[in-house]
């Protein structure tokens, strides 16, 4: 029973993630060229707190309380996009530093065959 509940929560997971746009713009934005767009992706995360509060006082209002779900939801994706930021400048960063060692080294030995 236990492996049967993991099998559906991992499709679920899988689903989602393949599916959802901001999983699908958040995983653009770890690959080699998405990484130059994490941070500008930051921004949308101030677009989705605009909208969860809108929709908490349109609740506050007298809206049905299930729009409390999609505030949630709103405050999550901007969560998501305000940690994905600073994680892929990182990335980038360190990419950036590897490409120019790799350049750097790639430099020197073209010397030493030059020369040799």
């Amino acid at each position: 029973m236990f492996q049967l509940l993991i099998a559906f929560v991992s499709r679920i997971y899988a689903f989602f993630q393949r599916s959802m746009p901001t999983n699908i713009l958040i995983r653009a934005t770890h690959t080699r060229r998405g990484l130059k767009w994490g941070v500008p992706a930051m921004l949308l995360a101030a677009v989705y707190i605009v909208i969860a509060a809108a929709l908490a006082q349109w609740v506050a209002g007298g809206a049905p309380g299930w729009i409390n779900l999609l505030v949630l939801v709103c405050l999550w994706n901007a969560l998501k996009f305000v940690v994905n930021g600073p994680i892929t400048l990182v990335r980038m960063v360190r990419v950036r530093a590897v490409e120019r060692r790799y350049r750097d080294a790639g430099v020197a030995s073209n010397e030493a065959m030059s020369l040799g």
